[in-house]
C-alpha cells in the first residue's frame, strides 16, 4: 500500500511540477539526475560525451513500461529477522532528503538506512549506511542495492553508441562492475568498492512480457549478511569514475586501493600446480590465503602476491585471500580429473544414453536432450513444454558435430556405427530432396537458417573422418539450400568457410568448389559493408551475432588471404571482446555475457545471467582464428581459456548442464545452479576441439 500511494503521488507531482536536480560541472566528472521523490539517481552521463549516453535505465516507465522509480539507482531492500520472524522491507521514500539530493535518509524496520553522495576530483563517491536504531539486536540479510546499468538491446545502432556491458565482480572487498560502452570505444564507467563487502548479485524485472530476451533487467548488488546491535551501524562505499578501457580501468582500480585477482587458467587437471596472483600498488598489512578453508602460503612478489598450491582432488576450489586487517577477495577455480578423458565420458555418455535407438520412433537415429532429473531422454511431447528448442533437431546438430570430430581423432568403431545412424537420421527425416533443412521429423516448421549451417558442417566433418564423398555433396548442397533461401546476409553461427573448401578440394569437386567460394565471398562483402550495423536476428543484439561476424571473415582472410577481410576484422574484434571479462572466475572470465538462453533451453525456464552459456565458446573459435591470421599467440591463450571455462558445464559422470545460472537470484527465485537439461551445450566440446586441435 505505501508504496502505491508513493507511485500515485509521484504522479500527481509529475503532471503539476517536476524539478529534477541535474548536477553537472565541467569540474566533476559525471553528470547526475537525482529524483527528488525518492532520492535515486534517476541519470547518469559522461560530461563531454560525444554519444550523451545515459548509463541509467530510465526509472520512469519510458524505456520500459514495468520499470519505474522504486528501482532508481541507490534504492533497495533488505530481509530482517526479529522475534523468529522474517520480514522483507524496500526503501523508497525517504524521510530526509538535501535540496540537491546528495544526502538522503530512508526509514525501514527500526533500520535508518543513509545515503551520502559527495564527487572528489575524478570520482563521485556513495556511501550506504545501515543503522540500527531500535532495542533489539537486527539480523539483516538478501540486501540488495538497486544499480540499473543500461544494459539492453534495442538494435545493435543503439547499443554500440548508448548501451553498456556490466561486468561484474561480487569480489567482497575487491567487488566492483567494469561497465564498458558496447561499442568499445570511451569513456567508459568504472565502479570500485572502497568500504565493506559486495558478496553477490541479483536480477529482477525478466520475463517472457518484460522484452523478453531484449534486457538483461536490472541488477542489484548485494552487500554482506549484517547482524546489528541497538545503535550499530554498517557502512558500504563505493566510488564511480570515468576509464577508457581494460587496462585503465585495471590501473585505477589499483589507485583507489583496490586489488586485483587473477589466474592463469581457472579449470585445471589434477597434479597441476594451481596459481593465483593478487596485485596491488601498496604494501598490504597481514596478508594470508585458504583453499576450501584449509590455509596456504602467501609469497610476496614486488607488487604481488602469489598462492602456488597443487590441483588436488576433482571440484570446485576457491581460493580466499585476506588482507589489511579484515579484508579479502576470491577467485573461483575448478579441477577436474583430466580434459581428454571428460570429453570420452561425454562422448561416451550421448552415444549410450541421448541417442533414439527405438526403429519404431521417427527420430531413430537421434541425438536428443537429456533430463538429468529424470534420468531418460526427453520426449519432448509434454504438454506446456517448449518444443523449439528442445527437439531432436537445430541446436542438437552439435552433438552429431561433436561425434564426429572425435571420431576423427579417435576411429572408435562404436562411435562410426552411432553416427551413421545419425547422418541417416539428418538425411532422410530433417531435410527434403533438395536439402530444405527443419529441426524436427514433422518438417512443418522452424526453418531456421542456422540449421543448414550446423549439418552441414556435420556432413563435412563426417567426409573428413570416412572420405566417403556423398558425405561432401551432402554439406555442399545443404549450405546451397541455404543461399537460395536465406541469401548472403544472414549471420550464421560456426559457417565452415575452411572446412568446407578443404572438404570439396579434397574431394575433387572443382566446380563445387568455385562456387561455393563465390558464395563466400558474396556473403564477406555483405558483412564488410554493413560493419558494425548487424541486422537483428533471433535476438536484436548479442555475441552470437557479432562473434560469427569476424569468425566468418577471419576465415575468408585465410583462404584468400585479400587483406579487405583482415582489416575488417581487426575493427570488428574490439566489439566481441566487450562482451567479456576478465573476473578470476571460470563462469566469468573470458565468457561472454549471455542471459536469456537459460529460459529457452533449460529444464527451469530461467531467464537471467547464464555464466557460461557455451555460444561464449564462438568468441573462443575467432581468438583462435585472429591468432592464426596475425600470428599474435596472446590470443590463442584467450581462446584455450574461453574453451576450458566451458567444460564446467560437463561432469565426471558423463552428464551434462546446458546452463549454469549464476547470480544469486533472479526475479527473488534462487539461482546459482547447472540446469537439469543436457540440451545444446555440446557445441562448447565442438570448440574446443577446434581450438586445441585445430579440426
Amino acid at each position: 500500500m505505501k508504496k502505491q500511494i508513493l507511485k500515485t503521488v509521484y504522479t500527481l507531482l509529475c503532471c503539476i511540477f517536476l524539478f529534477i536536480p541535474v548536477i553537472q560541472s565541467k569540474e566533476k566528472p559525471l553528470e547526475l539526475q537525482i529524483n527528488p521523490y525518492t532520492g535515486a539517481i534517476s541519470g547518469l552521463k559522461i560530461p563531454g560525451d560525444k554519444q550523451n549516453m545515459e548509463w541509467l535505465v530510465k526509472t520512469d516507465g519510458s524505456q520500459y513500461a514495468w520499470i519505474k522509480e522504486d528501482y532508481g539507482w541507490g534504492l533497495g531492500y533488505f530481509t530482517v529477522d526479529r522475534d523468529r520472524k522474517s520480514l522483507k522491507r524496500e526503501w523508497y521514500a525517504p524521510t530526509e532528503i538535501s535540496r540537491d539530493g546528495m544526502d538522503v535518509v530512508y526509514r525501514e524496520a527500526d533500520i535508518r538506512i543513509q545515503i551520502k553522495r559527495r564527487f572528489s576530483e575524478k570520482d563521485l563517491i556513495e556511501q550506504y549506511t545501515f543503522t540500527n536504531e531500535g532495542k533489539e539486536e537486527a539480523f539483516l540479510h538478501d540486501i540488495g542495492i538497486y544499480t540499473p546499468f543500461n544494459d539492453n538491446y534495442p538494435n545493435a545502432k543503439q547499443c554500440i553508441n548508448e548501451r553498456t556491458h556490466a561486468h561484474i565482480w561480487e569480489g567482497e572487498n575487491a567487488a566492483y562492475v567494469n561497465a564498458l560502452r558496447m561499442g568499445a570505444f570511451g569513456p567508459h564507467l568504472g565502479m570500485a568498492l572502497t568500504k565493506g563487502s559486495v558478496k553477490s548479485y541479483e536480477i529482477w524485472e525478466r520475463g517472457r512480457k518484460k522484452a523478453n530476451s531484449q534486457t538483461r533487467g536490472i541488477i542489484a548488488l548485494n552487500p554482506i549478511n549484517l547482524v546489528l546491535k541497538p545503535g550499530e551501524s554498517y557502512s558500504l562505499q563505493w566510488n564511480l569514475f570515468v576509464h577508457n578501457g581494460n587496462e585503465d580501468f585495471r590501473r585505477q582500480l589499483l589507485e583507489r586501493g583496490s586489488v586485483i585477482a587473477s589466474c592463469p587458467k581457472y579449470i585445471y587437471e589434477k597434479g597441476e600446480t594451481i596459481k593465483m596472483e593478487v596485485h596491488s600498488t601498496r604494501p598490504l598489512k597481514k596478508y594470508s590465503a585458504q583453499m576450501n578453508g584449509v590455509p596456504v602460503a602467501v609469497t610476496p612478489n614486488k607488487d604481488s602476491y602469489i598462492v602456488k598450491v597443487p590441483a588436488g582432488q576433482a571440484g570446485k576450489v576457491r581460493i580466499d585471500f585476506f588482507y589489511d586487517d579484515g579484508k579479502q577477495t576470491h577467485a573461483d577455480l575448478l579441477i577436474i580429473d583430466n580434459e581428454k578423458e571428460l570429453i570420452r565420458k561425454r562422448v561416451d555418455f550421448i552415444r549410450t544414453h541421448q541417442q533414439m535407438t527405438d526403429p519404431k520412433d521417427p527420430r531413430f537415429g537421434a541425438y536428443m536432450v537429456y533430463d538429468n532429473e529424470g534420468d531418460s531422454i526427453y520426449p519432448n511431447n509434454t504438454p506446456n513444454c517448449n518444443p523449439v528448442d528442445r527437439d531432436e533437431g537445430a541446436e542438437r546438430v552439435g552433438m552429431g558435430v561433436l561425434l564426429a570430430k572425435q571420431y576423427r581423432l579417435t576411429k572408435d568403431k562404436l562411435l562410426k556405427t552411432s553416427l551413421l545412424n545419425y547422418a541417416h537420421f539428418l538425411r532422410e527425416k530433417l531435410q527434403t530432396k533438395d536439402y530444405v533443412t527443419y529441426s524436427s521429423v514433422d518438417q512443418t516448421n522452424r526453418n531456421r537458417g542456422y540449421n543448414y549451417i550446423w549439418v552441414a558442417d556435420f556432413y563435412f566433418q563426417m567426409y573428413q573422418a570416412t572420405g566417403n564423398k556423398l558425405y561432401a555433396v551432402h554439406g555442399y548442397q545443404t549450405l546451397q539450400s541455404m543461399f537460395r533461401q536465406f541469401g548472403y546476409g544472414f549471420y550464421a553461427i560456426g559457417i565452415p568457410v575452411q572446412l568446407g573448401l578443404q572438404s570439396l578440394k579434397k574431394a575433387d569437386m572443382t566446380k563445387e568448389y568455385k562456387k561455393l567460394l563465390s558464395d563466400f565471398v558474396k556473403t564477406g562483402d555483405v558483412f564488410i559493408k554493413n560493419g558494425l550495423n548487424y541486422p537483428a536476428h533471433e535476438v536484436n543484439y548479442e555475441q552470437s551475432i557479432v562473434a560469427p561476424a569476424i569468425q566468418f571473415l577471419a576465415q575468408l582472410y585465410l583462404v584468400t588471404k585479400d587483406n579487405k577481410y583482415l582489416d575488417e576484422v581487426k575493427r570488428q574484434m574490439p566489439v566481441v571482446e566487450a562482451f567479456n571479462g576478465f573476473q578470476p572466475s571460470y563462469h566469468l572470465n573470458e565468457v561472454g555475457i549471455r542471459h536469456w538462453d537459460g529460459h529457452w533451453f533449460g529444464k527451469r525456464e530461467m531467464f537471467g545471467d547464464t555464466f557460461p552459456h557455451y555460444w561464449s565458446t564462438i568468441t573462443g573459435a575467432v581468438y583462435y582464428y585472429y591468432a592464426l591470421c596475425t600470428g599474435d599467440k596472446s590470443y590463442m591463450e584467450r581462446a584455450q581459456n574461453v574453451v576450458r571455462n566451458n567444460l564446467c558445464l560437463f561432469f565426471e559422470d558423463g552428464r551434462a548442464s546446458c546452463a549454469y545460472m549464476y547470480p544469486y537470484k533472479i526475479n527473488g527465485i534462487k539461482a546459482q545452479f547447472y540446469d537439469p537439461y543436457a540440451n545444446d551445450q555440446d557445441w562448447a566440446l565442438v570448440y574446443y576441439l577446434l581450438v586445441n586441435h585445430g579440426i
